[in-house]
């Protein structure tokens, strides 16, 4: 499913969500401009765009050497379709769980559900396999967003692109259908590919923890500010 737009207007200029998704276009440009770099290390030829992943990526079996990559792997994308669907969500769904929350609370709390999500991934990764693989994106923290939208606007609707047989077809559907159907189609996932989480490929559990994460923290902090 492809959401177009949510007919749910902000009452706010939504600068963190804008700065968010400006600050990881502008590091996906640089990731982007090495890709054809070649650096050398310990005598081995290594792309630079891959070694930029390894450094700044989160690493499952690294993680206690570089706890900073629970932050900084949230910025961090593998490909142009990777960069232009994470923040595609994060536009459509972000603007209003800002709006709702306050510019600070949002920041926050967007940090602690790409924490949460890096976590779960973690530990999944750790228990069967894919300790070593790098993990990019801002996905997890935008799922604690949709976590956190189907709690605070359940009755909006989000205008989308829904599969239909082999066609797509414009849908206007409630957030709270969008969005469980959403994270569905996440948990089949993450089981179906649980034998081969080890080669790499989506971090579905990351989408499932970091959901997890911002439905249930959503009422902390919104409990809150009000």
């Amino acid at each position: 499913m492809i959401p177009l737009k949510d007919l749910n207007p902000s009452r706010s200029f939504p600068i963190v969500n804008l700065t968010i998704i400006t600050v990881c276009s502008v590091i996906w440009l640089y990731e982007w401009s090495l890709r054809d770099d070649i650096v050398y290390v310990d005598g081995k030829a290594v792309s630079a765009f891959e070694l930029f992943i390894r450094q700044w990526g989160l690493v499952p079996a690294e993680l206690h050497e570089r706890p900073y990559t629970l932050i900084t792997h949230m910025f961090l994308h593998g490909s142009w379709g990777h960069i232009i669907g994470n923040m595609w969500y994060l536009w459509v769904f972000g603007d209003n769980v800002e709006d709702r929350l306050g510019k600070f609370r949002y920041i926050v709390f967007y940090l602690l559900c790409g924490i949460g999500a890096a976590l779960t991934q973690t530990f999944v990764s750790l228990l069967f396999g894919g300790a070593n693989v790098p993990m990019v994106g801002a996905s997890g923290a935008i799922s604690g967003v949709l976590g956190a939208y189907m709690k605070l606007f359940p009755g909006a609707r989000v205008l989308a692109l829904v599969p239909v047989f082999f066609f797509l077809t414009l849908m206007e559907l409630p957030a709270m259908l969008f969005i469980w159907m959403w994270f569905v189609v996440q948990i089949i996932n993450g089981i179906v590919t649980l034998p081969f989480i080890g080669y790499g490929g989506v971090a579905w559990y990351a989408h499932i923890g970091g959901f997890l994460a911002g439905y249930y923290l959503i009422d902390v902090f919104y409990r809150r500010r009000k």
